[in-house]
């Protein structure tokens, strides 16, 4: 007589991956935010270290560039292998480095030892952002596949913010200013460790591993032409960022005399504190509108921000902040959840790769150069011309977004 398989009871299997779901997609969007909040945590710090160890602007955003190259490399080779050999894996690995670039920010003593914990955090972080951006897309819910692009676009935002902000806090309030942010995140970093240690896998294992570390940027034929028309507004919007990650909490210090590190951080919370409430109200919004109001938003704000710090009225430089703040979210609202929706599973860590890439491109370049000219020409007058660059950039993305809504429009009409 022969044995009879159980039967299996679809209906539970269904249940059960749901639960999975349901149980992982807070895990995936908390380390997003956790590491988010540790890249933003040494913004405050800057001013700090450069007081301490008597160190120039240059060299100060040569600091905030080791982390986007180290980022950037990390995206260029590792950015797809988790399509390949899981996200667990990499995400274990991401924040144990991560782990270990905190251990020498805490012990750092000099400008080398910076250097190399900001250069280990960026590979970590680059490792870590596209395969949690993946992992989003594959753990939403099936019934609101668009929470992924929401997530991906408020839990980094509203990190950087609480990083900065909590990390200015106690730089300015606690003691050992240099010692304590460091220790607070290496108990979460441990944390983290465990929880993706225990998170079960979301992607299958598909060969090609060792192909997908070629360090390759491209996105495939069908989707370059909704790909390309978000570059402009990535770029605006991202070095817009740069600017109050690099040189924001000096520019507060030495152009606007603000000099209490806690306000050092909220310089970088009026960015990100209504980038990241402007995705959460604006989640039902269109893409398309979404990407318009980010380009105008962009623009109009950081030209009022850049009023504010030619007249040295800090009040003004504020409005101008949120107003690009909300121009802020709305892209990155606008722009992951675009690649959210048209990206196929296994193009998704490569997708989400050439996305950062371009970013921390914007992010890191002018960054360094408004380092290299503020040491030349002084704090406000790079402050000047960097606005000028985000504006041009932005006004730019406006006309990219109407030239891609006329094309999907014409696209959609019924041939004659």
């Amino acid at each position: 007589m022969s044995a009879t398989a159980p039967p299996v009871d679809l209906d539970a299997a269904t249940s059960s991956r749901r639960l999975s779901r349901a149980r992982t997609f807070p895990v995936v969007a908390s380390v997003i935010v956790l590491f988010m909040a540790a890249a933003g945590a040494p913004t405050p710090l800057y001013v700090v270290y450069q007081q301490a160890w008597g160190f120039t602007p240059t060299t100060l955003t040569v600091v905030f560039a080791v982390y986007a190259i180290g980022l950037l490399g990390s995206l260029l080779v590792v950015g797809g292998l988790s399509d390949h050999i899981g996200r667990r894996p990499i995400l274990v690995a991401a924040v144990a480095l991560e782990a270990v670039a905190f251990v020498l920010f805490l012990v750092a003593d000099g400008v080398p030892v910076l250097l190399l914990a900001r250069a280990l955090q960026g590979l970590a972080t680059g490792a870590a952002l596209t395969t949690l951006s993946a992992a989003l897309v594959d753990t939403a819910p099936p019934h609101e596949p668009s929470r992924a692009g929401v997530v991906s676009s408020v839990a980094p935002v509203a990190g950087l913010g609480v990083g900065s902000l909590g990390a200015g806090a106690l730089v300015q309030y606690a003691p050992a200013p240099t010692h304590l942010v460091f220790a607070v995140f290496l108990v979460l970093l441990v944390i983290a460790v465990v929880a993706v240690a225990f998170m079960p896998e979301t992607s299958a294992r598909v060969p090609g591993a060792l192909a997908s570390l070629r360090p390759v940027v491209g996105v495939p034929r069908h989707l370059r032409a909704d790909v390309f028309a978000l570059v402009p507004i990535l770029l605006a919007s991202w070095s817009l960022s740069g600017l109050f990650f690099s040189l924001g909490p000096s520019v507060a210090a030495e152009v606007l005399g603000v000099h209490n590190h806690l306000v050092g951080g909220l310089v970088v919370v009026l960015l990100c504190a209504p980038g990241a409430l402007t995705s959460l109200l604006l989640r039902a919004w269109p893409l398309d509108r979404l990407l318009t109001v980010a380009a105008v938003l962009v623009t109009v704000g950081t030209a009022i921000a850049l009023v504010g710090v030619d007249v040295g009225l800090g009040l003004v430089g504020a409005l101008g902040t949120v107003v690009a703040g909300v121009g802020f979210g709305a892209a990155a609202l606008g722009t992951f959840g675009t690649y959210a929706r048209i990206a196929a599973p296994h193009e998704r860590g490569a997708l989400f790769a050439v996305a950062y890439t371009i970013s921390y491109l914007a992010f890191s370049i002018p960054a360094v150069v408004a380092g290299f000219a503020a040491t030349s020409v002084g704090l406000q007058a790079t402050a000047a011309g960097y606005g000028v660059m985000v504006v041009v950039l932005g006004l730019a993305a406006l006309a990219a977004q109407r030239h891609a809504t006329r094309r999907r429009s014409a696209a959609a009409m019924p041939a004659a």
